[in-house]
């Protein structure tokens, strides 16, 4: 009896130890960023747009975009003044070149320490990660922006930003 549940044992043991390095390397990709876990800007940022994992800029970028609300890319995106303060605090704390550095430094490579990109779209690895992508593409109706991340890669908003 010993002898037909050991196989058993050792080949589940087997799958699972793969599943778990299998996740782990998937969450540890090169194309993942952590979702915005924070509810508050879950609410406010995702009600008009995806959420993006702050990871994905560095603090200074956080700030002046939180600092300059009431023209946020041609919109007025005024919140409560402590409302700010709080989503501010998150983003910067996780932030690609603080908190979020272990998922933010791939896509940070090539941006100056201390600039404060306003557009993940317009960092360097974000640009060559899209090269190929037509312009057409970018004007499809599906589409129609470059933030739009959802409309290509299904699983944005859990992070994950592979093809």
């Amino acid at each position: 009896m010993k002898m037909t549940l050991r196989p058993l044992l050792l080949v589940a043991l087997a799958a699972g130890f793969s599943a778990l390095v299998l996740g782990s390397a998937r969450a540890g990709g090169s194309h993942f960023f952590p979702p915005v876990s924070e509810p508050l800007v879950r609410e406010e940022c995702g009600s008009c747009h995806l959420a993006f994992a702050p990871s994905m800029l560095p603090a200074a970028s956080w700030r002046q975009m939180m600092g300059e609300l009431d023209r946020h890319f041609g919109e007025d995106a005024t919140v409560d003044p402590e409302i700010a303060r709080k989503i501010t605090a998150w983003l910067v704390a996780n932030a690609g070149d603080s908190g979020g550095s272990r998922y933010g430094a791939k896509l940070l490579r090539g941006v100056d320490a201390g600039a404060a990109p306003q557009r993940i779209t317009g960092l360097p690895k974000w640009v060559r990660e899209h090269r190929e992508v037509p312009d057409w593409e970018w004007r499809h109706k599906e589409v129609r922006s470059k933030a739009n991340c959802v409309a290509c890669h299904a699983d944005a908003e859990r992070g994950y930003y592979e093809d």
